[in-house]
């Protein structure tokens, strides 16, 4: 007795050849990736005059000195929050989106999608439409197929260099880097980094595409909590488009009544993914509407009113179903739940920049030396010394004034001294921190002198800018 085979666990992936296809959708797609590939590519280029000493790059993450240049904005560490706030941003925009359009930051705007848009446009440019490339995918080895997939392949690890090139142009000098990779003088990092996403973006973007999306990417999975019943979506109008199958004209009263769907496959054959839309929401949707373009081009050609497949929203299905009409789309998008995401990531920016244009130029940071708390002179005079760090968030050298102050009965009998600098003024270059270390004195018998802790503050004043930023500390006297 012969036992039955057992069901395969694993099927191999069966390779997708989209179909060329014009439409609204697509030309958005088609503006939104030069876009976005433009701005990728040449934003390292761009060069913004800082001043003397400083990148004149316009947007570097300088990883050395633990800065982000962005044009006229400079990021330095301690200001990490800008960052979390810009995070924060991008997730809450990433739920505002997919609550009212479903997955269309996958479908228009994810580098894996961009990517593999530009990809399949030079397979198409290599080896033709569709069934050119499923008709070269299927015949046997030759020198047409080995020319055609060698120059693919160039073509493609030509755009993985460039997007590894400008890639590692985000974190130094652009200009000086690219002469250094030519010259080969530039670092095992810079090659490395290069080589990597060199690599991944061709293996991404040429071979992976859409079990990227599938498999690797946890958005498809979480997205479903964003959406519900107001959310748009791509969607197939079975009640409109049933029964399916070959249009022809109606003989009779009593025929079968035919639906506007042909079954032309036009959907499936443009479809990235690979899927059919007609099936229902599924997974592997990414909202790209290419499957929309393609249909309204069917009913275009057999005289049926466009929108079988269209962005729908599940509330109206039940309208559309009675005879109905649908909402409005601006409804849909409008309503408390997006409302409350645009408000909170409205509120946030608005944070960020406000605290961007209120920041002080000005970082001062002041730690007293406490082993001794004090020194007492051969006068009596009680010394107090104080270690501070002066940063210049400024494009050019500034000179500062410090200087000390306290409640009246005290502030008189205190003198500030600056280590190695006469007077009380320093200079600190631009873009840097200098420190340096102060004594405060207090008069013999004086009312600092003889208390056991009394408040200061010590103030720093930009005097080009007239700035002034204060730090509150103790000075130490010798208790009576």
């Amino acid at each position: 007795m012969s036992t039955p085979e057992a069901t395969p666990l694993y099927a191999a992936r069966e390779p997708i050849f989209p179909r060329r296809v014009s439409g609204k959708f697509r030309n958005l797609k088609w503006v939104l990736m030069a876009l976005m590939l433009g701005v990728y590519y040449l934003l390292p280029l761009i060069r913004w005059d800082r001043g003397p000493a400083m990148p004149d790059q316009a947007v570097l993450v300088d990883l050395a000195n633990r800065r982000f240049f962005f044009f006229m904005i400079e990021i330095w560490p301690h200001e990490f929050y800008f960052v979390a706030g810009l995070l924060i941003m991008a997730g809450l925009g990433l739920f505002l989106f997919t609550s009212a359009l479903g997955r269309v930051w996958c479908g228009y705007a994810c580098p894996q999608t961009v990517w593999t848009d530009l990809f399949i446009l030079v397979e198409r440019w290599v080896e033709g439409d569709r069934n050119a490339r499923l008709r070269l995918f299927h015949q046997k080895m030759n020198f047409r197929k080995f020319r055609l997939r060698a120059t693919k392949w160039t073509l493609w690890l030509l755009i993985g260099l460039a997007t590894g090139g400008a890639w590692v142009f985000y974190f130094t000098d652009a200009p000086t880097l690219a002469r250094d990779l030519v010259t080969g003088q530039a670092s095992m990092i810079a090659y490395g980094t290069m080589a990597f996403l060199t690599l991944t973006t061709f293996f991404f973007g040429g071979f992976a595409r859409e079990q990227i999306c599938i498999y690797a990417c946890p958005w498809p999975r979480i997205q479903a909590a964003m959406m519900d019943e107001d959310t748009l979506t791509v969607a197939y109008r079975d009640w409109r488009g049933e029964p399916r199958g070959k249009h022809r004209k109606v003989e009779d009263a009593s025929a079968e009544r035919q639906g506007d769907c042909i079954d032309c496959m036009a959907c499936v054959n443009v479809c990235p993914m690979g899927i059919d839309i007609r099936n229902g929401q599924q997974m592997e949707c990414i909202t790209c509407a290419l499957c929309i373009d393609a249909c309204d081009d069917v009913m275009d050609k057999i005289g049926k009113p466009r929108g079988l497949i269209d962005y729908i929203a599940l509330k109206d299905e039940s309208l559309e179903r009675a005879g109905g009409h649908p909402k409005q789309v601006w409804k849909h998008i409008f309503r408390p739940r997006t409302l409350l995401y645009f408000t909170l990531w409205g509120g946030i920016g608005i944070g960020l920049v406000v605290a961007l244009f209120m920041r002080s130029p000005i970082e001062f940071n002041v730690t007293p030396v406490r082993k001794p708390l004090y020194v007492m002179q051969s006068d009596g005079t009680i010394r107090n010394t104080y270690e501070i760090r002066l940063r210049n968030m400024q494009p050019f050298e500034h000179p500062f004034r410090i200087s000390v102050t306290a409640a009246p009965g005290v502030e008189e009998h205190l003198h500030l001294t600056i280590e190695d600098v006469l007077g009380n003024v320093v200079t600190v270059p631009a873009d840097a921190t200098q420190p340096n270390r102060i004594y405060i004195d207090a008069e013999p018998g004086s009312d600092p002198a003889t208390e056991k802790r009394s408040e200061i503050r010590l103030w720093v004043e930009d005097l080009t800018g007239h700035d002034r930023v204060s730090v509150d500390t103790i000075f130490n006297g010798k208790e009576e």
